[in-house]
């Protein structure tokens, strides 16, 4: 009996192991060394918005970090230390998009958590958007591998309230994949859910589908992540440098409507690591400046 009962934890420590899995082919040790010391990684965009059939010029801002993260709550640990196998290290992605339709103003901000080391995708996004109609909030938790259970609250009548699932390569956890290692984006054939910023702008339902996704080299020092909708509708560009730390240097989203051809596409203007969260008095306002920020 003691025999089996050793043996019966052998297994189960070897599952537990299995499933937190390193993730293969990525030098940690390079990449700690960039990620790992205590600063962010701001990046400012010169955007060009669709919205409304309309181009719209704005600005968006990518902010890379990482976190400690709690596995069971999926939020961020205000302890760490005292978590012990509960905390998780992601690489968390904040995107903002600000910009104007006539007279008011759009605000929006997407956020992807991604463990680092451990082997997965993104066990969360969110995404808040605000105008002077009303604003939504919409939330992804993983729940095993690649299934998800989502919330969306709205102000739209039609959309109201609604809980819904999906299982799928989450198209905003791709951001975070390229940071860590272009070579843990999958390629090929993939079910794909489309951006939670897309499903914002379009109203559709929450629901995967079918893509293709492959790595190009677009000059000497950078590659590009071409994602393609089956339904043709709809082509997703990342541009990207080659080295590490694999900085994004830009990106383009092409959506068919109505037979027309509208691109929204973000170029980079600016970038600075630091520890922002410090940065908060008056006199850090020309931190702005540095990052030619406007909004």
């Amino acid at each position: 009996m003691n025999n089996q009962l050793i043996l019966l934890c052998f297994v189960v420590l070897g599952i537990i192991s299995c499933g937190r899995q390193e993730r293969p082919e990525v030098d940690f040790e390079v990449w700690g060394n960039y990620w790992f010391q205590g600063k962010a990684e701001i990046s400012s965009y010169d955007l060009v918005q669709y919205r409304y059939g309309e181009a719209r010029e704005g600005e968006a801002v990518l902010i890379f970090v990482t976190e400690d993260f709690s596995r069971k709550r999926q939020v961020k640990l205000d302890r760490p230390n005292e978590a012990g196998r509960d905390k998780l290290s992601v690489l968390k992605m904040n995107q903002t998009r600000d910009f104007l339709t006539g007279i008011y103003p759009y605000h929006m901000m997407l956020s992807a958590f991604t463990p680092t080391k451990e082997a997965g995708f993104g066990v969360k996004f969110n995404l808040t958007s605000q105008e002077w109609c009303g604003h939504t909030f919409t939330q992804l938790n993983l729940k095993s591998r690649q299934d998800y259970k989502g919330k969306l609250y709205s102000y739209f009548e039609e959309e109201g309230d609604q809980d819904f699932s999906v299982s799928a390569l989450i198209e905003d956890d791709i951001w975070n994949l390229i940071r860590i290692n272009p070579n843990q984006v999958p390629v090929g054939n993939v079910k794909v859910l489309p951006s939670l910023i897309f499903q914002r702008f379009s109203h559709r339902e929450f629901k995967a589908e079918e893509a293709f996704i492959r790595m190009v080299d677009i000059s000497r020092d950078r590659s590009r992540m071409e994602l393609t909708y089956s339904s043709g509708e709809r082509v997703v560009h990342i541009d990207f440098e080659k080295d590490f730390p694999f900085q994004i240097m830009g990106w383009e989203e092409i959506f068919i409507k109505d037979g027309q051809k509208e691109i929204t596409s973000a170029k980079r203007k600016g970038i600075k690591q630091i520890d922002y969260w410090k940065r908060n008095s008056l006199e850090d306002e020309f931190l702005r400046k540095e990052l030619q920020l406007k909004y």
